[in-house]
């Protein structure tokens, strides 16, 4: 992870965290992978975005599962479909979720530069581990007719 500051000191560190440039925040909101997904892509981590679905892990949603509706990175929360709370005059509003709490099971690969910082950091090529995936699915189904 990208290093904010030198300083072991809190405050610092604190300081650095809510003042840090957008580039750097994009890699402080990241998630864990689930186990099926770590062991298929041969990553641990990586930064939550629109569209993919996660489960949350802590809180008041703990095992709840959805999709990323929002990411601000302003404030360093994102927003899952069907995690709400009711206002006092009953309107749904999203309940904000620090990433660190929800886990990745589902991972929207739509995008080109995310399929390329799957094959950097796991030295595999995405397409190849799909293929090698469906190949084994199709082996499963044969085994069992």
């Amino acid at each position: 992870m990208a290093k904010l500051t030198i300083s072991k000191q809190p405050r610092k560190q604190r300081k650095a965290y809510f003042n840090a440039p957008l580039h750097k925040r994009q890699k402080l909101m990241t998630a864990p992978l689930s186990p099926e997904l770590r062991e298929k892509y041969g990553v641990k981590n990586l930064p939550v975005r629109k569209g993919d679905k996660v489960r949350v892990m802590r809180g008041d949603f703990k095992g709840h599962e959805g999709e990323v509706v929002r990411v601000d990175l302003k404030k360093y929360v994102i927003f899952v479909d069907g995690v709400t709370i009711e206002k006092a005059d009953k309107t749904p509003v999203f309940r904000p979720i620090h990433p660190s709490n929800v886990m990745i099971v589902s991972l929207k690969l739509d995008d080109d530069w995310r399929r390329r910082i799957i094959e950097r950091r796991s030295g595999k090529e995405v397409e190849e581990v799909e293929e090698a995936e469906e190949a084994s699915e199709e082996q499963a189904e044969e085994k069992e007719a």
